[in-house]
């Protein structure tokens, strides 16, 4: 069962029986019903689809598990009656063919022995149908129940066994002996000795029904090479295929074609399996008696065959068969098998050898036990197949007749098209060494007869272009404010109005005037520095598109159809925290600024935090749609490639063997990068100074609540949380956090304030001074690099360069 199977299956629609199928079909793939319904959820099946099949297969698993009975062992010599009601094979024939059927269908990658299939692998159980009339020619024997009837003048019925003497004891009749007979001899004697007591007999004025009710048990003997030998208890009326059935059937060195029905000491018929598998017979799977023996001798001669076949497999092969039965008993070749020769691999007496079997001799070549035949596959190759393709009416694949010439094969293909390119067409051909030559001609002059014709080869390949094969594919493009932007396909004689239509037409947003068509220049003069490399026309239109049905385009244009003059989209800020009216804002000006947004937005709450205050400004990268929801406008690629190099370098930092902390500090700044820092404080105190900002599209103003806590992160001992006071400072914090660590570098400490804004520490003579700590600020102490421990030979180096340096100095003092 496949995943594209799971994710389709409606439950409700399949029977018990397909049910079945699935679950037989994953146990065979050593698959539990847990690992099924896991395949089930990862294939997309739906849940109540899941709960469905979980529940239909629990019920078919206790359904299976009521209705199979317990294996009888026979062995034991039990002989329980057996009645007309013993559940069954409906149909013995039926049973075997549909299970080797079956397995047929299982693909296999080793080659299983022929026939062993039908007695592996089934819960059936082996009784016979009961539900019959009794058979004329069964034999009577101790055990059996008769049921005898009369009806007419007189009416009475019994139920009689027969006696371990072989006779029964009708009331007022007498005893009959009727062991040994059949049926059918048993119901004349019976009838002779009830007429003399019933009268109504011999008038016709009373009838007998004799028939057969429990049967009894026979035991016989299955010996030699099967998978359970032993001694069976079965039904009187069964057959030598159940008692093979039950035995398990021939193991792996068992025969097939030889099992013997031994009774009184003498062979009494012999089963050849192969009739049935492949004829559908049983003529010799003849009734059992008490006390039979069937015994199954090794086999033969066994022989492989594989490849293209329609039934690889081993076979058992009797004295004088062929090859062609063993073709036979295989299914004959498949549709690909390359039938002219076979390729055997033999057993000699001291190695091995291959020998190869002509068709010639499939009739009366004799396989050897052992052999093993390879069938192959047929050469994907034609040995009459031209070809045509390109400009004409049929291109497509041929016969290659007798003396076809190529205008006899441009004739079979309808003819060339009108715009077929008429100077030159080529024929790929194969050389005697398989390498390819081109052989040239002009379609012109082959069609005209006045060159001469050229006779066709196997798997040459005509090749007749068309013209427009051979130019350039004429593209024109419009881009700006059109519905479809984009590169459209040039059309001899295509206006400008076309074109527009084309591209559906104008947005809102477009001006009909001042449209701009680049043209391509072909010969532009290249030793001038200020050569002309496009050629520029403005068209001037209506938005009805009158007047653009005059411009005629050539291949290869630019059109850019402008925004309209004045024509402005809304853009959009929003502001968040601790204002009266938080929330989106739609701008109103182009010099709107931050102080602008705080009024509109009602002011400050009581508990906003004006020093933690933060604009948030688009990243680089995010996608600005416009009013219509159509167009996009991207940042400039110079901001994308240097947003590239920052996701490398955190990409690599983050296959390094960097501190964690530090990590985390360096994603945060990545993050904080596209906050600005405002003094919120500045300005309010100066509205349109330097520091109130103008606002862009996207823009997010964040005024916290009074920040109360700073991080302390990195290279300390102890990261941590703590509570801002005003009368701490940078040191005091650090303490909190247990000090720095041996690997702090302390001169690159900073500081993240709440509001984005970062400041480092700077150093003063040999004093560092640390920044001033704000609530909310985020304290990051980095890691020194490592450096590698000093060795005794680079010890001993550097002492001796001192020394050399110590004595230089003292010479030049001298």
């Amino acid at each position: 069962m496949s995943a594209t199977d799971l994710s389709m299956i409606k439950v409700d629609d399949l029977t018990d029986d397909q049910l079945r199928a699935y679950l037989q079909q994953a146990n065979a793939s050593g698959m539990t019903q847990e690992e099924l319904m896991q395949m089930a959820v990862s294939s997309g099946m739906p849940s109540e689809e899941i709960e469905k099949l979980t529940q239909r297969l629990q019920t078919i698993q206790e359904q299976d598990q009521a209705l199979q009975a317990p294996a009888t062992n026979t062995s034991t010599g039990d002989k329980r009656k057996v009645g007309r009601q013993v559940q069954g094979a409906t149909n013995e024939a039926d049973t075997l063919l549909k299970l080797h059927q079956d397995n047929l269908k299982s693909p296999r990658e080793e080659l299983r022995i022929f026939g062993a299939d039908i007695f592996q692998g089934s819960n059936t159980k082996f009784e016979p149908n009961l539900r019959m009339a009794t058979p004329k020619n069964y034999v009577i024997g101790a055990d059996d129940e008769l049921l005898l009837e009369l009806y007419g003048n007189s009416e009475a019925s019994y139920s009689l066994t027969v006696s371990p003497e072989g006779a029964i004891n009708i009331p007022y009749v007498g005893v009959v002996p009727i062991a040994g007979i059949t049926i059918e001899q048993a119901i004349i004697r019976i009838k002779d000795k009830m007429r003399a007591i019933y009268s109504g007999l011999r008038n016709g004025s009373t009838r007998l029904n004799v028939s057969v009710g429990n049967i009894r048990s026979i035991r016989v003997i299955v010996t030699g090479e099967v998978v359970k030998p032993g001694t069976y208890t079965l039904p009187s009326v069964a057959t030598a295929f159940n008692a093979l059935y039950a035995a398990g059937g021939p193991n792996d060195k068992g025969t097939m074609r030889q099992i013997k029905i031994i009774r009184n000491d003498r062979e009494e018929s012999i089963i050849d399996v192969y009739d049935f598998l492949l004829n559908g017979s049983l003529r010799n799977n003849i009734v059992l008696q008490d006390q039979d023996i069937i015994q199954v001798a090794p086999y033969l001669s066994r022989v492989e065959i594989r490849g293209r076949v329609k039934r690889p497999a081993i076979f058992e092969l009797k004295e004088g068969e062929t090859f062609n039965q063993l073709l036979t008993y295989a299914g004959g070749f498949d549709e690909e098998a390359y039938r002219t020769r076979i390729t055997v691999f033999k057993n000699t007496a001291t190695e091995r050898r291959v020998e190869d079997v002509l068709a010639s001799q499939f009739g009366v070549y004799l396989p050897q036990s052992g052999d093993k035949y390879r069938v192959g596959k047929i050469l994907d190759r034609y040995t009459n197949r031209v070809r045509i393709s390109g400009a004409v009416f049929r291109p497509g694949v041929y016969e290659l007749s007798q003396g076809l010439t190529l205008s006899m094969l441009i004739k079979k293909a309808d003819g060339v098209k009108e715009d077929a390119f008429m100077n030159r067409g080529y024929i790929t051909r194969l050389k005697e060494n398989l390498e390819k030559e081109q052989v040239a001609f002009s379609v012109a002059d082959i069609l005209a007869g006045t060159q001469n014709d050229i006779p066709l080869k196997r798997e040459d390949e005509v090749v007749i272009s068309s013209i427009f094969d051979l130019k350039t594919a004429y593209k024109i493009q419009i881009d700006g404010e059109v519905r479809n932007a984009g590169t459209y396909d040039f059309a001899e004689g295509m206006t400008l109005k076309e074109l527009i239509v084309q591209a559906g037409g104008f947005t809102e947003a477009a001006s009909a005037k001042r449209i701009e068509i680049a043209r391509r220049i072909k010969e532009s003069n290249v030793m001038s520095q200020s050569a002309h490399t496009s050629e520029i026309y403005h068209v001037n239109i209506e938005r009805d598109l009158s007047g653009a049905e005059d411009f005629v385009l050539q291949p290869f244009d630019v059109i850019n159809v402008r925004l309209a003059k004045g024509y402005q989209r809304q853009r959009s800020v929003r502001i968040e925290g601790e204002v009266l009216y938080p929330g989106q804002y739609i701008l109103t000006r182009k010099d709107e600024r931050v102080s602008d947004l705080i009024k509109r937005a009602g002011g400050f709450t009581a508990y906003a935090y004006t020093d933690g205050a933060s604009l948030k400004r688009k990243s680089i990268l995010e996608d600005e749609l416009d009013s219509t929801g159509n167009q996009f406008e991207r940042k400039s690629k110079l901001e994308q490639e240097r947003f590239q190099e920052r996701v490398e370098r955190l990409n690599a930092l983050q296959k390094s063997t960097i501190n964690p902390n530090e990590l985390g500090a360096v994603q945060r700044s990545a993050v904080n990068n596209s906050y600005v820092g405002i003094n919120m404080d500045e300005i309010l105190r100066h509205p349109e100074g330097s520091n109130d900002l103008i606002l862009e599209e996207g823009d997010v103003l964040h005024i916290p609540k009074q920040l109360q806590t700073v991080r302390v992160s990195g290279e300390v001992l102890s990261p941590v949380t703590v509570i801002y006071s005003s009368n701490k400072g940078f040191k005091e914090y650090i303490s909190q956090a247990g000090g720095f660590s041996e690997r702090a570098l302390k001169k690159r400490a900073y500081v993240v304030y709440a509001n984005g804004s970062a400041r480092s520490t700077s150093k003063f003579l040999f004093f560092n001074n640390y920044p001033k700590i704000k609530p909310g600020a985020e304290i990051f102490v980095p890691q020194r690099e490592a450096r590698g421990r000093i060795s005794a030979a680079q010890w001993i180096g550097l002492g001796g360069s001192l020394a050399t340096t110590v004595g230089v100095i003292v010479a030049l003092f001298r």
